[in-house]
């Protein structure tokens, strides 16, 4: 599915939510949901590419296989918890979606924490003795 695909479906599920929110909420509202599913799978395809990539580059510059990881695991975090807050925000959940927020910004710092100590350790080592 191309992008032109992917934004007349998100077109087309927006005028059918305008068009049934009223008459029935909560079949409008799984309209958005399947619709952000089928989306997500359209492209998880060139999700997986861009994976790829950031590995291939991670192991070219000599990077180590962890930090490659978590990097890929805090870009997963973050897109996850962007589309779980924008779904709730629709359903008029606006404090749920900042808790999830709140959750993925706690998890991206958790898995950060390694990686800030390694640059702080590098930056340390560069400094010379006194």
């Amino acid at each position: 599915m191309d992008i032109l695909q992917i934004v007349l479906l998100g077109i087309i599920a927006s005028i059918l939510y305008i068009v049934l929110k009223d008459v029935s909420g909560s079949f409008a509202f799984y309209i958005i949901i399947v619709t952000g599913i089928i989306i997500f799978l359209a492209i998880i395809h060139q999700i997986s590419i861009i994976f790829d990539l950031i590995q291939n580059l991670g192991r070219n510059a000599n990077i180590d296989g962890l930090y490659m990881e978590t990097i890929l695991k805090i870009i997963g975090i973050a897109y996850i918890a962007e589309l779980g807050a924008s779904l709730t925000k629709e359903a008029g959940l606006a404090a749920v979606a900042k808790n999830i927020e709140l959750a993925g910004k706690i998890f991206i710092i958790l898995l950060a924490v390694p990686i800030i100590t390694a640059v702080i350790e590098a930056i340390v080592n560069f400094l010379p003795s006194v």
